[in-house]
Formats: structure tokens, sequence, C-alpha cells
């Protein structure tokens, strides 16, 4: 991963990293992130062939003994106010995709919400919006 992020670089990291804290990503995680990248506005100008090395770029990264931290903290450096609230939303998607978080995902979380510095009820609004467009009938 760059030690500089553009916006988009640091909303498909967030992902990738949710998505990762298992060790796996599931069909659904990918499926939920492929979804996002193709429809929402924060993708509109980006250029969706740089999704597979930005994921490489962060699965390397995260191969490090600080990699997460590094990750994270390039994350945050990249994305103003308004889109570290839009990574975090992307990021409670892709774990509600799996229809329930595990608990190195929650942690994960957790760091997110800490190195965004996000207000706490933002965040646990922004969770709940997640687990309830995810919710099956």
């Amino acid at each position: 991963m760059p030690d500089q992020l553009d916006r988009h670089a640091a909303l498909i990291a967030t992902m990738v990293l949710v998505s990762a804290a298992e060790g796996t990503m599931s069909d659904a995680e990918i499926a939920a992130m492929t979804r996002i990248v193709g429809s929402l506005p924060a993708f509109d100008h980006f250029d969706r062939s740089r999704i597979a090395s930005i994921g490489r770029d962060c699965a390397e990264l995260l191969q490090r003994e600080d990699g997460l931290d590094v990750a994270l903290e390039r994350i945050a450096r990249a994305l103003p106010q308004p889109l570290r609230e839009t990574a975090y939303a992307l990021a409670c998607d892709v774990i509600a995709a799996d229809r329930g978080a595990s608990q190195s995902e929650l942690r994960l979380l957790g760091m997110l919400r800490e190195r965004l510095e996000l207000d706490p009820l933002v965040a646990a609004a922004i969770e709940r919006a997640a687990s309830a467009r995810h919710r099956a009938v």
C-alpha cells in the first residue's frame, strides 16, 4: 500500500481490511464490495481496474507486524471527515453482508472508529443502519 492513499484507495482499503479481519474474504463480502463500488456515488469517477492492485497492496501491508496500524493511519490521513463516515458505513456494510460480525471484525471496527475519530452516536447509527439493511426476511 502506498504511503499516500487517494480517497478511493482509502475507501477500498477500508473494505478490504474488514473483509480480511477473519483471515479470509467470503463470497458475500466480495459481492458486497463489488456492489458498493458499482453503485455508490463515492466511486463515480473511480477506475475499477485498480481494485485488485489496491487489494494486493493492502494484503501485503497486513503481513507486516505493524501493518494494521499503518493501514488505519493511511486511511485516516486520506479521508476528510464526511468520507470517514462513509468509510465506516462501507466497513459496516461489508461485515453485515455475512449476516453477523465476528469478534475480530468487531475489534477492527472499534479500531477504525477510534482512528477515524468518529462520534460514538454517529458510529452507532451507521452500525444499526447496516444491520437493518442486511436483515433477512
